[in-house]
């Protein structure tokens, strides 16, 4: 038969995630940096995944109000995510209207 971790470890009963990795940070101080790095890897996919969503002409939340959001982009909107060599407040419109 298998043993939780709770009969392993009495200290782990009923302890939240934040108390055992404080428990476990204090016992095994390397992981400091790998906590750290997972901690601010997920949070860079949350802010991305965010952003995707809300400045992407790709994603439309209301389709019947604005079917065609990329239709609504002017040449001096920026919605890459880095432009290295082009300014977008200088360009010009040379599309019509729709």
């Amino acid at each position: 038969m298998g043993v939780n971790a709770a009969q392993q470890r009495p200290e782990a009963r009923g302890a939240s995630l934040p108390v055992l990795l404080s428990q476990m940070v204090k016992k095994r101080p390397g992981l400091i940096p790998l906590i750290g790095l997972i901690g601010l890897g997920l949070s860079s996919a949350a802010f991305y995944v965010l952003r995707l969503a809300l400045c992407s002409p790709d994603v439309s939340w209301d389709r019947k109000n604005n079917p065609e959001p990329w239709n609504k982009l002017s040449p001096n909107d920026q919605y890459k995510f880095l432009a290295v060599s082009t300014d977008y407040k200088s360009l010009k419109k040379d599309r019509p209207d729709f």
